[in-house]
């Protein structure tokens, strides 16, 4: 036997642990991550209800983690030990879909922790929890900018007497959609965003929608996606319906708006490549803005001003009984309303940091966003149950629309137009992404 010395047996010890690390190195890769990813997530939503909005992945791993309850100690343990993972997980420099991937996993991974530290009693402010659930910094507004918004609005509402706010409301009250004919309306509306989407974005031949009519909810609308291609569509009818609604909830909800977005997630990510990761969507992650921000943006895409006061001035205010003489003052003066919108984040943000009170909050929306008493009430609460979620809106439609306006360039077609909204909606872009 011959004789091996003390270096022999050192260089071949070391052998063995650089090549034993390697091998744990080369062992974890992004779909391993992902499936831990999905699991964390489903485990979260036994402590959060409204934490998973949709999940269409293994039966079994929903089921296990209704069965098993982790503290949170433990979930916000788990989290960081995927993420570490992650860190490990090399990404050829030319593969942007997959660097791309890894950069959402990261993003959403570190929202999913935000939230475990916010179930376990940390408090964050407006402005710092916009920024570490959704990764966007959300703008501020004095009350002198919407004043001077208010200041052009009052030139080109109908004279009467009153507030501006009453004045508004008296005008827009007269284009409320009669109940009995809110599925007729509706229904029409989603024909049509559905038949302009299909002509330019292809979808599965089984993708399907119901539609529900719903009360006591602290939304507006709302989809459900089942999974599958199929999604439930519920309108809110707790508080009157104005008739330029039925296309904003058919487009946003629908075409080419949450059902569409979660569908080619579906189908392109999913089921194309195998991202299990695409088989849950946390509300409280940056992924929210991108589905927000292009539902609202896909209601220009799928019926650009023009063609839409001319399709609702000759459709759905007909169907409606609506009187169609004032169909452009009407849109005009909701072009202006439009501009007011970022009034309902400050009053969320005064209402959350507590530096308002509710009838500060109130008069903010009252006030600066022409609520009536009722929206106001119902703001309110949609702000109590979802906090900073609201900034998803308004400004994840500000940054989607300059993101999809600078790649398709200046005067584009619509087929254009529609091409890059409809990569960005088929792909694991996140808000980082759209600078």
């Amino acid at each position: 036997m011959k004789h091996i010395n003390a270096v022999s047996i050192l260089l071949f010890l070391t052998f063995i642990f650089f090549n034993t690390a390697s091998a744990q190195r080369k062992a974890i890769t992004m779909n391993d991550i992902a499936q831990q990813y999905v699991r964390l997530i489903l485990d979260i939503g036994q402590h959060d209800p409204d934490f998973v909005d949709a999940y269409y992945g293994p039966k079994e791993w929903q089921e296990a983690a209704k069965k098993m309850k982790y503290e949170l100690t433990a979930l916000k343990d788990r989290a960081d030990a995927i993420s570490n993972r992650l860190k490990r997980v090399r990404v050829p420099r030319k593969d942007q879909s997959s660097a791309l991937r890894k950069t959402y996993l990261q993003k959403q991974l570190s929202a999913a922790y935000t939230k475990l530290e916010m179930l376990s009693g940390t408090k964050y402010s407006f402005d710092i929890e916009a920024k570490k659930l959704y990764d966007v910094q959300p703008p501020k507004n004095s009350e002198r900018y919407f004043l001077a918004i208010l200041k052009d609005l009052e030139k080109s509402l109908p004279s009467g007497e009153g507030t501006i706010q009453e004045r508004y409301l008296r005008f827009r009250n007269q284009f409320i959609i009669p109940k009995e004919k809110l599925d007729t309306v509706f229904t029409r509306a989603i024909s049509e965003c559905r038949a302009r989407t299909k002509q330019f974005i292809t979808l599965p031949e089984n993708e399907s929608f119901v539609v529900e009519y719903v009360t006591n909810k602290a939304w507006s609308g709302y989809n459900w996606y089942q999974g599958n291609a199929h999604s439930i569509i519920q309108v809110n009818t707790d508080l009157p319906i104005f008739i330029d609604r039925a296309i904003d909830l058919a487009a946003h909800e629908g075409y080419p708006g949450h059902h569409v977005y979660n569908v080619l997630l579906e189908s392109e990510l999913l089921k194309k490549k195998g991202w299990i990761e695409f088989s849950v969507y946390p509300l409280f992650s940056p992924q929210s803005l991108i589905a927000e921000g292009s539902a609202n943006f896909g209601i220009d895409v799928v019926l650009p001003s023009k063609e839409r006061m001319k399709f609702e001035k000759e459709v759905l205010f007909p169907l409606a009984g609506l009187d169609t003489t004032q169909v452009e003052q009407y849109y005009t003066i909701l072009s202006l309303v439009e501009e007011l919108v970022y009034a309902g984040n400050e009053a969320a943000r005064g209402h959350l940091d507590g530096k308002f009170s509710k009838d500060e909050t109130m008069r903010w929306l009252t006030t600066y966003a022409l609520f009536d008493s009722a929206r106001a009430e119902q703001r309110i609460k949609f702000v109590d149950k979802y906090r900073s979620y609201i900034i998803n809106y308004n400004l994840g439609q500000d940054l989607v629309r300059q993101y999809v306006e600078k790649k398709a360039g200046k005067n584009p077609t619509a087929e254009k137009r529609w091409k890059v909204f409809t990569d960005l909606i088929s792909s694991p872009r996140l808000p980082g992404g759209l600078k």
